[in-house]
């Protein structure tokens, strides 16, 4: 595929997934593994419910559409509903199996051969059909459904808390997941961004939602489809920011459209000026880039505003495949708008034992609004001899370079081109990655040790590995573990290096790549940039890259991308090597690279890249 970036908007991809657990009515969404999370019997019951029998959905008139979030739920019952979805290699499909659980008895059931091309969910699960006032028919589509969608309890002797993970991965060199339905709850149906937004003139409208046939027939699912009516009403996202648009807001019903974000996401618009080629300098990378843009818009706080394309309609947190995030700039994609929250399906639940849950951040809780909680780092710096016993270690890996784009300098560097492109790390365990850094005063640098735990959790040993240092850059500012990874741009043959450079890392689960590895943590912390690894005035901090978990840098950040001004047109590889100095112990030192091959073409100010597909993996 060709792929040139327009002279006023780079083409990028910012962070993953459909809407991930929102704040449920009923209690608050997943948190952590929950030990009373049993499934009773080994074939759970499927259901297709409606939350709500209304909803209102936003069409702004600078971007009219609107994403059909609709209120309907899969519920499971008698069991947990469990998938397990993995491939071998990127030389092998992806293949799908039930996973059923009767007390310790487990068993599985493969599911067709080609119904699950990817991590992203079941495709074309729920059937959507929309009629106007007068009963024409308007719109008709299937969206896929990703059951750790938002979700929450049904009833209130369920368990607590899930143990599935939340919201599926996107990443397209995901190698392992797994989606789940716990029992007793029930998942929303909407599919987010993997769904587009449909055009529907302002008024009234009734949508009727199925699940499809075959999915009916796999899973043993009624044919009881559900009916919502729909309002849509056109918006001006300018005119209420102009003249009292906080007040027009709060007037308004808030649907899954128009709410606002805790998180300030909003004014994400104004991304044209290139800022993912800002401040490359004293970082080792391969070239020097244009600086930031003056007429660049201002971030709205220190990670919003790395290359995200305006989505008035859509104010939501960034989100991440492992767990939701403030993250912009990490990760592949835009984030989903936020789920409509699981309403109470009576009035008189509310009057029983069920208790509501708010919308704000609180420790522990996080559905999109709220803060992920940092790793505390150990109160003092280690003492006492540095070992490196006999434990189990991290394994970390790289993933092929992807979201692979050029550009040239605009007019900050008028005359150069650059490849840009997104790489990521991961920890194919069995133990986690865990460093901490302190800071003597007065120092630049933090001086970073590695931890080893034993089979309990139980510190059992540390190793001096290197420093940490402040990264200023916008995109940036915070604590990041140096020389983490290094990129290279090979020549054909896979050996000569023709542009290098080193990038430091501020560690953070911001893709799942693969929870299907032993240990893989399903909900992990540190997952949070916006507290993950640090401030300016920070005398310690800790960064931790959890078992199947990976971390994003996307390619409009500084350092991710090759000054290839002047370099001739033909065949290359973009190589990421993790652990390059082998500073941090590891299970496994000969697995830390990948390369992708990528076609330069074009002339000087108009370079053009083709890549190809990655074995099976025809994505970028």
């Amino acid at each position: 595929m060709m792929t040139r970036s327009p002279q006023a908007r780079t083409n990028r991809l910012t962070r993953p997934s459909i809407a991930v657990a929102a704040a449920v009515a009923v209690t608050a969404g997943v948190v952590a593994a929950a030990p009373d999370a049993k499934t009773a019997e080994p074939a759970p019951k499927l259901s297709l419910i409606a939350a709500t029998t209304s909803v209102t959905l936003d069409s702004w008139k600078e971007d009219p559409g609107v994403y059909l979030d609709l209120g309907t739920y899969l519920t499971s019952e008698n069991g947990a509903f469990e998938l397990k979805v993995t491939r071998k290699s990127y030389k092998d499909p992806v293949v799908a199996t039930q996973v059923l659980r009767n007390g310790k008895k487990t068993t599985t059931k493969a599911l067709p051969a080609g119904l699950v091309k990817d991590f992203s969910g079941l495709p074309d699960f729920a059937r959507i059909s929309v009629t106007d006032a007068a009963g024409k028919t308007v719109l008709k589509q299937t969206e896929s459904f990703c059951p750790n969608n938002a979700s929450g309890r049904i009833r209130p002797d369920a368990p607590a808390n899930s143990k599935y993970p939340q919201s599926c991965p996107v990443n397209p060199f995901t190698l392992g997941s797994v989606w789940g339905v716990e029992n007793g709850w029930a998942s929303n149906t909407y599919a987010g961004y993997y769904a587009k937004p449909v055009q529907l003139a302002a008024g009234t409208y009734t949508a009727k939602i199925s699940v499809t046939k075959k999915y009916r027939d796999l899973f043993g699912i009624a044919n009881k489809p559900r009916s919502v009516k729909v309002t849509v009403r056109e918006r001006s996202w300018e005119q209420e920011e102009q003249g009292g648009g906080a007040a027009a807001r709060s007037a308004a019903p808030r649907s899954s459209q128009s709410a606002e974000s805790a998180a300030g996401h909003q004014g994400h618009g104004g991304h044209e000026g290139h800022q993912g080629h800002q401040g490359h300098d004293g970082h080792g990378q391969a070239a020097d880039a244009p600086a930031a843009s003056a007429h660049a818009a201002p971030a709205a706080s220190a990670h919003a505003a790395h290359g995200a394309p305006a989505r008035p309609e859509a104010p939501a947190a960034r989100t991440a495949g492992a767990t939701p995030t403030f993250n912009v700039g990490h990760g592949p994609y835009p984030p989903a708008p936020p789920a409509l929250p699981w309403a109470l399906k009576k009035e008189s639940l509310q009057r029983q034992a069920f208790s509501a849950a708010r919308v704000g951040d609180r420790a522990g809780q996080t559905d999109g609004s709220r803060q992920a909680p940092a790793a505390r780092p150990n109160a003092k710096r280690p003492a006492g001899k540095a070992t490196v016993p006999d434990v189990p270690k991290p394994d970390l890996r790289s993933l092929p370079a992807y979201g692979i784009t050029v550009s040239d300098g605009y007019e900050d560097v008028p005359g150069k081109d650059y490849l840009a492109f997104s790489a990521n790390v991961w920890n194919a365990g069995p133990a986690k990655l865990v460093v901490d850094g302190f800071r003597s005063p007065g120092k630049k640098l933090m001086d970073a040790y590695q931890y080893f735990y034993d089979a309990k959790g139980k510190q059992v040993g540390y190793t001096p590995t290197g420093t940490m240092e402040w990264d200023p850059r916008p995109g940036h500012e915070h604590w990041h573990f140096t020389d983490f990874a290094s990129y290279r741009l090979l020549k054909a043959d896979k050996k000569e290096s023709v542009r290098s450079g080193k990038e430091a890392f501020c560690l953070a689960n911001t893709d799942a790549v693969d929870y299907t590895v032993k240990n893989a943590n399903w909900h992990p912390d540190n997952t949070d940039l916006s507290t993950a690894c640090g401030q300016e005035n920070s005398i310690s901090v800790r960064e931790v890259l959890d078992v199947g978990s990976g971390d994003t840098y996307t390619q409009d950040l500084p350092g991710q991308s090759f000054d290839i001004t002047g370099l001739p047109n033909g065949t290359y590889y973009i190589q990421v090597l993790a652990n390059p100095e082998n500073r941090l112990k590891e299970t496994n030192h000969k697995n830390n690279s990948a390369l992708r091959k990528v076609i330069l073409g074009g002339k000087k100010g108009a370079r053009t890249v083709k890549v190809p597909a990655h074995h099976l993996v025809d994505a970028n």
